[in-house]
């Protein structure tokens, strides 16, 4: 198929028209510019990006990963899919342990299955004051054989732990975590500038949805925002929803950092669903005006975000240049995950592609080479 578009981002250039040849469930080539024969598919009014990478979301279209259960999860992944995420993290939040081990074991399966692309711990070892949606009675310090049992039950598929390092054992945590291959992430933490740049140094990578659920920045006590924000090899997640992060700190972070930004939705299951009640972990969230928080104190619980959404939200509200967004939503939570051929329209790479009209919204979606279900407009 070669399909041709008003803009095409790759998202390392932008061609405006350019073209995709895609054989097969690879692409096989891009250019600038009009192709040399008549394209199969002429948008003259879209513009073309890579599939949306989501490093961090809890469920979507009704459903949740907490469960670990198969068809749940390929009913997230199958709700985000017809909004453009082509490539989903599995992101569990604080359960007791035996519930934690039962769901990372069955979701490595579904992992290794290519229903999503790895798995993140997002807790149990986060800290209480900053514990957000999580159940407090369930948080608790690293321990080195809880994490071991943990990474074996994933087989290889957990990719990232987000962790509060200023715990007892958090940096030995990190240490541990970064051996093994595992991304390690900073958040829900009350750490202070100081233990911030520690957990760097000991192989911390990324603050996960940096100025949610952690210290505040302050002049005399940056904290870990500053940490993470100066660090010149961090990733910082931002969830741009207009919930959880003004958009003047969103800018403040993305034009910081803007090939290390990237763009998560933190979605739980009313994601791409109606407003209702929901579980999260233990957790009752109640989900009003697609805004989630939980039942008892209020606290926001995740969003009801899609990929496609925040991308619209942090070109249209927040002003940043498309080719900056359209990286954090792809290229860059991919290169932060290690996920190889997902993430830009370039030869070799999967047949993942967002087809989006001129108000950014999703039109078409291409997987693997095949076009699937969007909700239209």
């Amino acid at each position: 198929m070669l399909l041709s578009a008003g803009r095409v981002v790759t998202p390392a250039r932008v061609f405006a028209p350019g073209w995709v040849q895609v054989e097969g469930e690879r692409i096989a080539g891009v250019g600038p510019g009009d192709p040399d024969r008549t394209p199969d598919l002429d948008l003259p009014d879209a513009t073309v990006v890579p599939g949306f990478v989501d490093a961090h979301a809890h469920g979507g279209g009704g459903a949740s990963f907490d469960s670990g259960s198969a068809e749940e999860a390929a009913a997230v992944t199958r709700a985000h899919l017809a909004h453009g995420t082509t490539s989903m993290m599995a992101s569990l939040v604080t359960a007791a342990p035996e519930t934690l081990l039962r769901s990372v074991a069955e979701l490595s399966a579904a992992a290794e299955d290519g229903v999503i692309a790895g798995i993140h711990l997002e807790g149990p070892w986060l800290s209480p004051r900053r514990a957000g949606a999580h159940d407090p009675d369930l948080l608790t310090d690293p321990d080195p054989r809880q994490i071991e049992e943990l990474l074996a039950a994933g087989q290889g598929h957990v990719r990232m732990v987000t962790l509060a390092p200023e715990l007892p054992g958090g940096l030995d945590a990190i240490r541990q975590l970064t051996a093994a291959g595992v991304v390690a992430a900073i958040g829900h933490t009350e750490a202070t500038y100081d233990v911030a740049r520690a957990a760097l140094d000991a192989g911390a990578g990324v603050g996960t949805h940096l100025f949610n659920a952690m210290r505040p920045l302050h002049h005399r006590e940056p904290g870990p925002v500053a940490a993470l924000l100066e660090h010149p090899d961090a990733y910082v997640e931002l969830i741009a929803d207009g919930v959880h992060v003004h958009p003047a700190a969103l800018r403040l972070a993305a034009q910081a950092k803007p090939h290390l930004t990237v763009l998560v939705t933190d979605a739980m299951a009313a994601a791409a669903a109606q407003d209702g009640d929901y579980r999260l972990g233990r957790m009752t969230v109640t989900v009003r005006d697609g805004v989630a928080r939980l039942s008892e104190g209020g606290a926001i619980a995740g969003s009801t975000l899609t990929m496609a959404a925040a991308v619209r939200y942090a070109v249209q509200v927040a002003g940043l240049p498309i080719e900056d967004v359209v990286r954090a939503a792809t290229a860059s939570p991919a290169a932060m995950l290690g996920l190889e051929r997902v993430g830009a329209l370039r030869p070799g790479y999967r047949a993942d592609l967002v087809v989006l009209d001129a108000d950014l919204a999703v039109r078409r979606v291409l997987h693997r080479g095949a076009w699937v279900a969007t909700p239209g407009p």
